[in-house]
């Protein structure tokens, strides 16, 4: 009876691993029945949300390089610094290739009048390009626009002709070359003496 016992064992154990040769391969389950706990973890990892993209900004590269007074209305000239060919002559009276004077905060300094312009619902306040401003302009070169004259320049160049000294402007520190001086030996040679 007791090898009666061990033989049906046996028997059901190899009747269950004969009816599970049939799928020796178990199927993978689908991956959806993970998207509920996938979604709703409390041990992901928080990732950083992307701002909106913001449209590009028309002005980036734009400066003003002219603007002035009419009889018709204001007047001011814009230009880019990455497309040298770009200008547009803007004026008070309306839309030019899409772009308009908003505003014009006018300075009676030089390069301090700021420029608001509009372009497809968008604003952008531009000012005149520093770096142009800063250049010095050479008098000798034929077709370059003169600098404006300082107040008593015209008595000083009429002075020049007259053998009156006239002051020479200081060059920027930045157009200045530095002297060098040479390394200085800790135990100079002696020199030869002069005959």
């Amino acid at each position: 009876m007791r090898h009666l016992g061990q033989y049906m064992s046996m028997f059901a154990l190899i009747a269950a691993t004969n009816s599970r040769a049939d799928d020796a391969v178990p199927t993978r389950p689908n991956f959806s029945r993970y998207e509920t706990m996938l979604q709703h973890s409390p041990f992901a990892v928080a990732s950083a949300v992307a701002p909106p993209a913001a449209p590009p900004n028309f002005a980036k590269d734009l400066y003003v390089a002219n603007a002035g007074h009419s009889p018709d209305g204001d007047m001011v000239t814009i230009a880019s610094t990455s497309d040298k060919n770009f200008k547009e002559y803007l004026t008070t009276k309306g839309p030019v290739d899409g772009y308009s004077i908003a505003n014009i905060e006018w300075s009676e300094k030089v390069g301090a009048t700021k420029v608001t312009i509009s372009k497809d619902g968008q604003f952008a306040t531009l000012g005149f390009n520093e770096a142009l401003l800063s250049q010095q302009i050479n008098p000798n070169v034929p077709g370059q626009a003169q600098p404006p004259l300082q107040p008593g320049a015209a008595n000083r160049a009429a002075g020049a002709g007259a053998g009156i000294p006239v002051p020479t402007p200081a060059m920027p520190s930045a157009a200045r070359t530095p002297r060098v001086r040479g390394t200085i030996p800790r135990y100079p040679s002696p020199r030869p003496g002069r005959p």
